[in-house]
């Protein structure tokens, strides 16, 4: 572990590598917020780094060794291999370097209630929906999330509460870093599995997560969720539970109803007595689930069940969350962070019941070479309600090409299973396959954490640009 201490850099220069990512962007700014110089890097231009720049941020596109020079402290994301050149040339030149996981972790020791909220899925959903609630209950909590969320301009504030909330990512188990007070888990399943040898892992890491859970603080667990209940017997602090489906639940829902939209509303139970009914205006049963687990959470907090209910009818979604960006040529655009095939097993029928009986095109781009070719098999079955599939080229991150998978691969493969899915490589690609195919009344979906979210915008601006 690192033994570095942020405190002692309050007066020298910190330097991101990577800093447009959506966490290391957050902290960028959360520690710019609490006094701190900060300037970083990053391979490409983007919202975020265009964000960091108009905040006052100095940021410079490439990395290059000569960007840590003058750097008191250097921090950098799991994604920033050692090899890299800016971590060599601060291994030459000795200056200290922090994990981003870990400085997360200190920032969230200056605050006597810690709140972090983990799971495989839903982690950024959950996080605003708590975050929304707190602040509207004038609670004024700090917060980091990994995406953006439009009541704090972006995915961090720095509050003036005692409380501080964030996002704990079991990729490469940087959430270890972290010692809530409070966590929440919202489920437990396979992904990262170019990190972690088996499921088994996986629950093993969160078991020792919730381990660190300081001393009288508490667990919230998914009841729904088989692995995250099985944590139950796994800790030794106090936990409740929650659930849509299992009635053994601690805080369970009756009276689930849904809109044509698709939006949630549900009467909470909190050990048998009702709360105030909740209306969701973010679609899907997953945020409803989503929304139980912030009411206990939000209820272990302290706030009353009209705060919570209030609080999760102002939420209005996070950024890249089933998000509609456009509608060009009476084609409704949306995009969904969703990465993986679970993912789009939940985001993909929002997107049919929007489309009704118009067709649904969902543009796919598979993030990283590893998980496509661990979860191939699963890709075939997780497009049901499309009535076209589109896969781009595998979204490389932070990977190498290992040249024995391919976009193609994975075509070929729904092809056989009967999914009518095609191979558009790029950007123009998807958008000149659409432009010839849709019909007004049609819906599209791009899905992926890479950068697919830049094909929306493509399309809405090259339409204007035909308007002008």
């Amino acid at each position: 572990m690192n033994t570095l201490r942020l405190s002692d850099y309050k007066d020298k220069l910190i330097h991101f590598i990577g800093i447009g990512g959506s966490s290391m962007s957050g902290l960028a700014e959360l520690l710019t917020a609490l006094g701190y110089q900060v300037r970083g890097d990053d391979r490409s231009q983007s919202h975020s780094t265009d964000k960091l720049i108009r905040e006052g941020i100095p940021v410079v596109i490439g990395h290059d060794a000569k960007n840590v020079h003058g750097a008191g402290l250097v921090v950098y994301t799991a994604a920033i291999a050692p090899d890299n050149v800016e971590r060599m040339e601060c291994e030459r030149l000795g200056i200290p370097q922090m994990e981003r996981a870990e400085l997360l972790g200190q920032i969230s020791e200056h605050y006597p209630r810690s709140v972090a909220i983990c799971g495989t899925h839903g982690k950024t959903t959950s996080t605003s929906m708590l975050s929304t609630v707190l602040l509207d209950a004038g609670r004024d909590p700090s917060i980091h999330i990994g995406g953006e969320i439009d009541l704090i301009g972006g995915s961090v504030h720095a509050g003036s509460g005692d409380t501080f909330i964030t996002e704990a990512c079991e990729f490469k188990a940087s959430f270890l870093t972290l010692h809530p007070t409070l966590a929440l888990v919202l489920n437990i399943d396979e992904d990262h599995l170019d990190f972690y040898k088996d499921i088994h892992e996986i629950e093993d890491t969160f078991a020792k997560f919730l381990g660190q859970i300081v001393p009288g603080g508490m667990a919230v667990l998914c009841g729904d969720d088989v692995r995250a209940l099985s944590m139950k017997q796994r800790i030794s602090v106090r936990s409740v539970t929650y659930g849509l489906d299992n009635p053994d639940c601690d805080y369970t829902a009756k009276d689930i109803t849904h809109d044509d939209a698709m939006c949630f509303s549900f009467t909470p139970v909190e050990h048998g007595v009702e709360l105030p009914r909740v209306t969701l205006r973010v679609p899907g049963r997953h945020n409803a689930l989503n929304a139980l687990g912030v009411t206990a959470a939000a209820r272990e907090l302290g706030l009353t069940g009209e705060e919570i209910a209030r609080g999760l009818d102002a939420f209005a979604g996070a950024h890249r969350r089933f998000e509609l960006t456009a509608t060009i040529e009476g084609v409704k655009l949306y995009h969904d962070y969703g990465h993986n095939p679970a993912e789009f097993h939940s985001v993909i029928p929002l997107a049919d019941a929007v489309a009704g009986d118009h067709r649904l095109f969902v543009v796919c781009q598979p993030h990283t070479y590893s998980r496509t070719k661990l979860l191939f098999d699963q890709y075939m079955t997780c497009f049901t309600g499309a009535d076209e599939v589109l896969i781009t080229d595998i979204y490389a991150a932070r990977e190498k090409d290992p040249g024995d998978i391919h976009a193609t691969m994975l075509v070929d493969a729904l092809q056989k299973h009967g999914v009518p899915a095609v191979y558009t490589p790029d950007f123009d690609a998807c958008e000149n396959y659409l432009r010839t195919h849709w019909q007004p009344g049609d819906v599209m979906i791009s899905l992926g954490c890479g950068n697919i979210n830049l094909l929306n915008e493509q399309i809405a601006r090259h339409e204007a640009e035909k308007t002008n």
